[in-house]
């Protein structure tokens, strides 16, 4: 498995709608990151403030000019659903992940190990069955 390259591609499928957040990291932005809590409506994450419909993708996410390279501008204040991306192999071949290389698909098993021990500061690991 390689290093992430910062693709995107986590963020751009998953940065509009398909991220939930909890009530207490929502609490913690109103308290602490009032710039961030601006997003939150009804629970939901990524509202424009401006119009209160859904963003099609996080307003966060920056693409490094002439590079295919993203930066997240709220990395350290980021939800949970961030920052436990990717979680199992599965769920990166479906999302096209470029950390996967041919011989993670053969061994799907060991692959997860490697996942998990980049994944260790982030997330608990997770076991295939």
């Amino acid at each position: 498995m390689k290093e992430c390259n910062q693709c995107g591609k986590c963020c751009t499928k998953y940065g509009g709608d398909g991220l939930s957040v909890s009530d207490e990291e929502i609490q913690l932005w109103e308290t602490f990151r009032p710039d961030l809590y601006e997003y939150v409506q009804d629970g939901g994450i990524w509202t424009d403030p401006a119009t209160g419909k859904q963003l099609e993708r996080c307003p966060w996410l920056r693409k490094t000019p002439n590079q295919e390279i993203y930066t997240c501008d709220i990395y350290m204040d980021r939800p949970d659903d961030c920052k436990f991306y990717p979680v199992t192999i599965d769920q990166m071949v479906e999302d096209n992940c470029e950390m996967l290389e041919v011989q993670d698909l053969t061994n799907p098993k060991r692959a997860q190990n490697k996942l998990n021990s980049i994944m260790v500061d982030s997330r608990p690991p997770y076991e295939l069955k």
